[in-house]
């Protein structure tokens, strides 16, 4: 079987080049990485949150969010504070300038990436959403490692 008849194969490279290409984006546009942007979003939608329900949000490791959470700091998108009940904890809130940025970002996604996929047709793109939000109801089962959650409304 070739990789490109492979769904898992499929499914990863695409969402590897998309995330590549949003990094770079981001980068060039707005001086951000993917990683530093979806920080950002799980405080957009969660302000006031320890750094570990950002990892755990992200499938990433606390020393990682960690680094990048300090980038957002120099930055001044953000700010981590001691929790006063526990002073090992950290909770994280975006700035005004970060809460922007966040808007600014989505902005210049959509942007860049809505042309691309307009050009598959609303049909094909309907269809496209619907299948990938019924794979995410199958492999984002409560139980399942790495399972969200979230649920996204059609």
């Amino acid at each position: 079987m070739l990789p490109v008849n492979n769904l898992g194969y499929l499914l990863q490279h695409v969402a590897a080049v998309v995330a590549k290409q949003a990094d770079v984006l981001l980068q060039d546009e707005l001086g951000i990485g993917l990683s530093q942007f979806k920080i950002l979003m799980v405080l957009q939608k969660n302000d006031q949150v320890q750094q570990r329900f950002i990892a755990d949000s992200l499938g990433q490791t606390e020393a990682s969010i960690s680094r990048q959470i300090q980038l957002l700091i120099d930055k001044d998108l953000i700010t981590a504070k001691r929790n006063p009940k526990n002073l090992r904890k950290h909770i994280t809130t975006p700035t005004l300038a970060g809460q922007k940025l966040t808007e600014k970002a989505m902005a210049t996604l959509a942007s860049h990436f809505g042309s691309e996929f307009a050009s598959m047709g609303d049909a094909h793109l309907n269809e496209l959403i619907s299948n990938l939000t019924s794979l995410h109801e199958v492999v984002c089962q409560p139980g399942k490692t790495g399972a969200c959650e979230h649920h996204f409304k059609t």
